[in-house]
């Protein structure tokens, strides 16, 4: 690792043998980098809007659905379930907002320093973009997975005949497959 350094410290110019118009495209090249931080900040507040709106349908729905139900008035747990698991959706694509603009920043900017000191922090554990892309993809499948649910959930009450519960139980052992090898390659 140190002579890689070493041999890539070898191969730069020094400043002497760059021209002065080579310097000063190299400089605000390099500077454009900061216009990730665009990036960073609309992730970072997308994240939080995702948030406030998942703790919004949360609480709705328990105002609103939940009292029927304890009251015994209703037994169907159906939308209760339904907007829950809404809630999750939005928590979820929060994350990868926020698993994105942090990695963008720590990639093309610097290194959160405040999260370094903390060593149970491993979100950030993120070298490279295939690093990142590889921790989006993740969380990106596990919100198709709570999506699909969401989407079974929707239409559970259309089951009405065998093999519609077959074809539930193998999309489910289909999903369960795909997030065992996604767990074995990682």
């Amino acid at each position: 690792m140190e002579n890689d350094k070493l041999n890539k410290q070898e191969d730069l110019k020094s400043i002497e043998d760059q021209s002065l118009m080579e310097r000063v495209f190299e400089k605000i090249l390099w500077s454009t980098r900061y216009t990730v931080i665009l990036a960073v900040i609309f992730s970072v507040l997308g994240s939080i809007a995702l948030f406030v709106l998942g703790s919004y349908e949360i609480m709705h729905t328990l105002f609103s659905k939940l009292p029927s139900l304890l009251m015994g008035e209703t037994h169907d747990h159906s939308e209760l379930l339904y907007k829950l698991i809404t809630a999750i959706d939005l928590y979820l694509i929060g994350v990868v907002l926020l698993i994105f603009g942090f990695g963008i920043y720590e990639l093309f900017i610097s290194k959160i320093d405040i999260a370094r000191r903390d060593e149970a922090v491993t979100i950030l554990e993120i070298e490279n973009l295939e690093e990142l892309k590889n921790k989006i993809i993740k969380v990106i499948i596990m919100v198709l997975i709570v999506s699909f649910f969401e989407r079974i959930l929707k239409i559970s009450d259309s089951f009405t005949e065998p093999i519609h519960m077959a074809y539930f139980a193998l999309s489910i052992f289909g999903l369960s497959l795909g997030v065992y090898f996604i767990k074995k390659h990682s």
